[in-house]
């Protein structure tokens, strides 16, 4: 196991914290973690998937003395909700809340994946990373009963006080089928799960116009920062820079334009939010959504949309 990552949490806003998730290469990434207190203890917001992230919440909640009373799971992927296994292990009396889209994949989608899974290690020649990374969601697929939520969030945006923290919370759809996003009145915080991802918006689960749509819905909210699934907490002038760039690529992957072309766009667009150093990484990965999702044939491109 890798060291603690105790010491990367950092305040926010009074009563809330921030353990920033990882994307490291031959790694599976953890999600952005957030930490709010309430009047009875903490709420977490997404728990990330590898032990030494999951860890250090639990860590620095005993080391205040402050038990983690409730989780709110912004969508299924695992890099976001794999840590609820440990968590229960380690708070006893932990309530888990996600939206139905949470519960449906737990019961349907991550049976096929641990089938997919064990094929994928019986395959002759995989290489060691991927060996590990295939150990660490498989482990963690076979206890997937404790990934299920306690308690469904309804979808339309309604009030929760978990723990005694006021919260402002609803669903929309785009990147999973069902995605919490959690305000937080007190701090202006809003947590967005993975409708805002870096380096590329992530379209594995994606339907592409309705995460479009649901960006324009987020950005009428009264929030002040936006804490994304991967990548650095944003100003309200960022996250609609954000939108603006995930409209003009999709405008884009509609265009006759190469990939290239809407590459090279997607990083102007971003600006600063998109270091040089990773702008080749960027385009490797828009190529590989333009050839899977944005324009392969209607059927594949449209698979994760209502009918």
């Amino acid at each position: 196991m890798r060291p603690s990552r105790l010491a990367d949490i950092q305040a926010l806003a009074d009563g809330v914290w921030l353990l920033p998730g990882r994307f490291e290469r031959d790694r599976q990434p953890d999600g952005n973690s957030v930490l709010l207190q309430g009047r009875e203890g903490l709420v977490l917001i997404d728990s990330g998937r590898h032990a030494e992230h999951t860890g250090a919440l639990v860590e620095w909640a005993r080391s205040r003395g402050q038990p983690i009373r409730v989780v709110l799971n912004t969508h299924w992927h695992l890099d976001h909700l794999g840590g609820n296994v440990l968590l229960r292990g380690a708070m006893p009396g932990l309530r888990a809340m996600a939206s139905a889209a949470v519960r449906e994949a737990v019961a349907v989608r991550m049976p096929r994946t641990v089938e997919d899974l064990r094929r994928m290690l019986a395959e002759p020649g995989l290489d060691v990373a991927t060996r590990r990374m295939v150990d660490i969601d498989l482990a963690l697929l076979q206890q997937r009963a404790q990934l299920a939520p306690d308690e469904l969030v309804a979808d339309a945006p309604h009030d929760l006080s978990p723990a005694g923290r006021p919260l402002r919370v609803g669903v929309e759809r785009g990147v999973s089928g069902g995605d919490l996003w959690v305000l937080d009145r007190a701090s202006g915080t809003l947590v967005i799960g993975d409708f805002v991802t870096l380096p590329v918006p992530f379209f594995d689960t994606a339907c592409a116009e309705l995460w479009r749509e649901a960006l324009a819905r987020l950005g009428e909210l009264p929030f002040t920062r936006v804490v994304p699934g991967h990548g650095p907490v944003m100003d309200a002038e960022t996250f609609r820079r954000y939108v603006r760039a995930y409209g003009r690529l999709v405008d884009c992957s509609a265009s006759q334009d190469s990939v290239a072309a809407c590459a090279t766009r997607w990083a102007e667009d971003l600006g600063p939010l998109l270091p040089e150093a990773s702008r080749r990484g960027a385009e490797a990965m828009l190529g590989h959504y333009f050839e899977t999702v944005l324009r392969a044939p209607p059927p594949q491109r449209r698979r994760h949309c209502p009918a």
